[in-house]
């Protein structure tokens, strides 16, 4: 049979944590301090993750492979639940892939437990960390589960279960360029589980050429994807509930006459580089400072194809003019800026920002 497929097509590319990220920067001006602490930290993490989810879906892309690819698959079976985040179908084999964007180093040692190192305060710091092959594990056996009860009859049952290790593989992918794996004492079905994100491609194409099953057709290949792609369901999670609690109740006229009076007696006291723009919430959108930076934010995500609060939201827009920065490191101290940000777009920034604090 003529098979035409000659490269991956994703049949489920969006992510309920993007979803997820968008509510919680609608609700993020809404907080008090306390509040916007914690969804700032909560914001950074799914940023973490979606940026890991990211380098995975670029590898895929650009694999030049027959593939079909689910993103973010949600199965659930009676109290047991699976949230994937990529299932990679090829012509013998389906790859399901844990993406993990940790940062630090990892080290798996002899008995399979993963240590993270880190350096805090110039000092190496080690933790352990959830072991991710555990937790895909049990990914495989929700996916295990809910194919065999999707079945009609009981030889379909049967097989399915009895040759699900045979065509099901999983697969860690640490998706930071940036950190390094030592697993060197780690066993080697270990091994063959946890690996970096350029080495994706290279490890589906291996297993595939040491697979002893019978090749897919292209549309055997899709139906075996979409069967997973009907089972799936759509999270109903109330992303807001954790927070209801910092929500800021509304102020009385007298109450904001008082902020302001308060706000005007505290500028004193700021420093000089933070007062030149320290400006009202009513004023600061029409400073020249505040357009010049979320002009390049729209330039940014325009040349990127992503979207604009990606690179920073408004809240982190006042918070930069607010704080001033002047190196990488203090821009690391407003919220939402990690290491790859100010990487990425750190450069830029200050550049503007030392333009104005010069005027």
């Amino acid at each position: 049979m003529f098979n035409s497929l000659k490269s991956p097509i994703f049949l489920k590319s969006t992510s309920n944590a993007e979803f997820q990220l968008q509510k919680l920067h609608e609700i993020e001006p809404k907080l008090n301090p306390e509040g916007k602490a914690l969804i700032q930290q909560d914001i950074k993490f799914l940023e973490y993750g979606i940026a890991g989810e990211k380098n995975v879906a670029f590898e895929l892309k650009n694999s030049g492979m027959p593939m079909y690819i689910l993103h973010d698959i949600y199965l659930t079976d009676g109290d047991l639940s699976a949230q994937i985040d990529y299932m990679v179908f090829t012509r013998k084999l389906c790859f399901v892939i844990e993406c993990k964007n940790l940062f630090g180093n990892i080290e798996i040692n002899s008995a399979g437990d993963f240590i993270r190192s880190m350096s805090v305060g110039g000092k190496i710091r080690k933790e352990g960390i959830y072991s991710p092959i555990t937790q895909n594990e049990r990914h495989l056996q929700v996916i295990k589960k809910v194919k065999t009860e999707s079945r009609n009859n009981f030889l379909t049952k049967f097989l399915t279960e009895r040759y699900f290790d045979s065509f099901y593989h999983s697969v860690v992918v640490l998706a930071n360029p940036r950190t390094i794996l030592n697993a060197k004492y780690a066993k080697k079905e270990v091994k063959q589980k946890v690996i970096r994100a350029d080495q994706l491609i290279a490890y589906i194409k291996e297993a595939n050429s040491q697979s002893k099953e019978s090749n897919s057709s292209d549309n055997n290949m899709k139906e075996w994807a979409d069967s997973f792609l009907q089972l799936h369901k759509e999270q109903t999670c109330d992303y807001t509930a954790k927070y209801e609690k910092y929500y800021i109740a509304n102020q009385t006229s007298t109450v904001a006459s008082d902020s302001v009076q308060t706000a005007a007696e505290t500028t004193k006291e700021i420093t000089p580089k933070s007062v030149l723009y320290r400006v009202s919430e009513e004023k600061i959108e029409d400073t020249e400072i505040f357009k010049e930076l979320k002009a390049y934010r729209l330039k940014k995500s325009r040349e990127e194809n992503i979207k604009p609060y990606y690179i920073f939201n408004d809240a982190q827009l006042k918070e930069l003019i607010s704080k001033m920065p002047a190196t990488g490191n203090e821009l690391l101290l407003i919220p939402g800026f990690g290491e790859k940000k100010v990487t990425q777009y750190g450069p830029a920034i200050l550049s503007i920002l030392e333009r104005y604090r010069k005027q």
